[in-house]
């Protein structure tokens, strides 16, 4: 069963490193709003292939290193739907600890202030 992170676990992520924060929108979305601090970008149709390369392509991609199934990865896009999908996908690959948050930009963008 997936489970949803909240606000405060992802303002606070900047103290888990370990905590892969996944954001799901197209490019040209983050280009117009930004976006949360750690976040890498892999829009919703990649994912699961993404999370299929080689740990050394991944982290040459991306600057981070590729989790492994029982690393912490939380999902987020604009309203929380599509992150919904890529944590369903990721928990299908065997990902063992994937988190959705529910609230993603929307609501990060409201509580901090920044344009939706």
């Amino acid at each position: 069963m997936l489970r949803n992170a909240c606000y405060e676990e992802i303002v606070d992520i900047v103290n888990h490193p370990d905590v892969l924060l996944v954001d799901v929108r197209e490019p040209s979305e983050l280009s117009a709003t930004g976006q949360i601090p750690t976040s890498i970008n892999i829009p919703l149709k990649q994912v699961s292939t993404e999370l299929q390369l080689p740990p050394a392509a991944f982290e040459s991609k991306y600057g981070r290193k590729k989790p492994a199934t029982d690393d912490p990865i939380i999902f987020y896009c604009r309203i929380g739907v599509r992150s919904g999908n890529a944590a369903h996908e990721a928990d299908q690959l065997g990902y063992k600890r994937v988190k959705n948050y529910a609230g993603s930009w929307l609501e990060y963008a409201e509580k901090q202030g920044l344009p939706s």
